[in-house]
């Protein structure tokens, strides 16, 4: 059984051989092969051969086309800067001083730069990983899109005071998603990634009010044109479970801060989770006996369908014996 077989098998509620590993991979990846950070986000061959490597290096079954947050945002217009040892960074975002719309480019998955990366990146993957490992793609949600165009205190500052703005921004971020999806799949990801990281930040009223309903959308748009979703919220969501129970996704990513053996009362029976250790304290700073049976303790706890992973990016200082360890080999009912 190969890692895409094994990853659609309990995606379908089939009896497979090992849990599928699904760490989320991005600085440790560059550091891998000798690269950096900025030569990984700006370059779609750098983040194919780090991926590449690391998944065979270290026995995961998915590889990903996960940066940073700013490649729908450079198709609005921002100008990205990027730097050798860090996440890009978005200097002046394109709403920051104005609401104005209009300052809006339309974003192009097929002319726009940094998305047209992303998808000769899957392009790339396919070459090798189609039908053998589960490639990942990768879009921001509505909530984390315009907290990058407005930046984030304002995108919370205008939730409360002008939610009818938001409403039309965070529509304008769907659809640019739905078509950067749809991008995606076309060349050939199985899976698309909804990043939406400020949305633990609200409260469940303004989470169900207003970005619920365009998350939904968003998940929707991709479904329907084949995709598998993998919803990603880092930090403390209890709170939202039961709003993104009701959407639908395939697997959701839980973070350490999540009690996830509630989550798996909340969500869907059907419903892959991913997770939930500690980045720093259960992976980077751990043991391979500790993790492994970390693992083996969370699965225990959740049962079917699981995938095994921490519960954000894999720090780029954790020894390797300790990313060998999340990998290891669980088998299903174990």
């Amino acid at each position: 059984m190969n890692s895409f077989e094994r990853y659609m098998g309990v995606l379908k509620g089939q009896k497979v051989d090992v849990l599928p590993r699904l760490p989320i991979l991005m600085a440790y990846a560059a550091k891998f092969i000798g690269s950096n950070y900025g030569a990984f986000a700006s370059d779609y061959r750098v983040l194919v051969k780090s991926n590449r490597e690391c998944a065979e290096h270290f026995g995961f079954d998915q590889v990903s086309t996960i940066s940073d947050p700013f490649r729908e945002t450079q198709g609005f217009g921002a100008k990205i800067k990027y730097v050798t040892d860090g996440v890009p960074r978005c200097p002046h975002a394109p709403l920051q001083d104005a609401k104005d719309l209009a300052l809006l480019k339309k974003p192009d998955p097929h002319k726009s730069a940094r998305m047209l990366d992303r998808v000769r990146a899957v392009e790339a993957y396919r070459k090798f990983a189609f039908h053998k490992y589960s490639i990942l793609g990768w879009v921001e949600g509505p909530a984390a899109e315009m907290s990058t165009l407005r930046t984030p205190g304002n995108f919370l500052m205008d939730l409360m005071d002008e939610p009818g703005y938001c409403c039309t921004l965070m529509d304008i971020c769907v659809e640019a998603g739905i078509a950067f999806a749809a991008a995606q799949l076309e060349a050939g990801a199985d899976t698309i990634g909804i990043g939406d990281a400020i949305a633990s930040q609200v409260s469940p009223q303004l989470y169900e009010k207003l970005i619920w309903p365009r998350e939904k959308r968003l998940v929707d748009g991709i479904h329907a044109r084949g995709g598998i979703v993998r919803l990603h919220i880092c930090g403390r969501i209890n709170h939202l479970l039961p709003g993104i129970a009701k959407l639908g996704c395939e697997i959701v990513d839980l973070d350490w801060q999540v009690d996830i053996a509630a989550a798996r009362k909340i969500l869907p029976a059907r419903t892959a989770l991913v997770g939930n250790l500690n980045p720093v304290a259960d992976v980077q700073d751990s043991t391979p006996a500790k993790i492994k049976a970390a693992v083996r303790r969370i699965y225990k706890t959740v049962g079917n369908p699981y995938m095994a992973g921490a519960g954000c990016e894999i720090p780029v200082n954790t020894p390797k014996a300790n990313l060998k360890a999340l990998c290891a080999a669980v088998g299903c009912g174990a």
